[in-house]
């Protein structure tokens, strides 16, 4: 498993400039990993999706979705912090896994698609990925391609899934946690997947990653009062609207 990340803060030319200007990564030194599924937290710009970038670079995977011998580029996939990171991994390191940018999964699959070989649609499902729906090509990706001791670091993966098939997730993620052995990072934002039981949550909404429960998640808290009190809070949020065009 991967075990700790640390900053090499002795390589940090400056704090001042991106990404340590994001809250959470201006104060980061370092993160141990104590399950073998953890979810990153937070909002949008909050620097989770870039930690977990960064891990992927270390890992030797490519940065814009994929493995170590997937090879293509796309536009600002480049890691801004991969360089400053260092990697500690018990009792040796992992070298099979796969990164998944949901934001650039249809160059990934366009990719497979341009390989040269008979045997590119084996490990999904046998069939071309651009030729499934968005979720169906997601969760053939995960039941085929995903096995054996290895790491999976996943960018918000419910991005294709339908509330329906993020639960059919969470049943591979336990399979191949719980029998196969591989470790799970996922950012997210999903309050379905953050359930899964006895999962490490950090949150990046502060000034430093902190871990905390599942029932303190504001995605959990604010899914539960929105379906309790739907009409209230739709209520709330169109007077808001209304206050600010005035």
């Amino acid at each position: 498993m991967l075990k700790r990340i640390r900053l090499k803060e002795e390589n940090v030319p400056s704090k001042h400039t991106y990404p340590f200007t994001i809250p959470a990564l201006r104060h980061f030194s370092s993160l141990d990993f104590k399950n073998k599924v953890t979810f990153f937290v937070g909002e949008n710009g909050s620097g989770k999706s870039t930690l977990l970038e960064a891990i992927a670079y270390q890992c030797q995977f490519n940065t814009a979705g994929g493995g170590r011998n997937n090879a293509y580029d796309v536009h600002s996939s480049q890691s801004d912090l991969g360089e400053y990171l260092q990697l500690s991994w018990s009792p040796t390191k992992l070298t099979n896994g796969f990164f998944l940018r949901a934001e650039s999964f249809y160059e990934f699959a366009t990719h497979i698609d341009q390989l040269d070989s008979d045997k590119k649609y084996a490990s999904y499902g046998g069939k071309s990925l651009l030729q499934q729906s968005h979720g169906e090509s997601f969760l053939s990706l995960f039941l085929h391609h995903f096995r054996g001791e290895a790491i999976y670091l996943l960018d918000e993966p419910e991005a294709a899934l339908s509330p329906q098939r993020q639960l059919s997730f969470l049943r591979i993620l336990h399979d191949l946690a719980e029998t196969e052995e591989c470790q799970f990072i996922i950012a997210t934002h999903s309050p379905i997947l953050l359930g899964y039981p006895n999962a490490t949550i950090l949150s990046f909404d502060g000034d430093e990653i902190e871990e905390m429960e599942y029932e303190d998640t504001e995605h959990y808290q604010i899914t539960k009062y929105f379906l309790k009190h739907r009409e209230k809070m739709l209520k709330d949020i169109f007077a808001e609207e209304t206050e600010e065009k005035m």
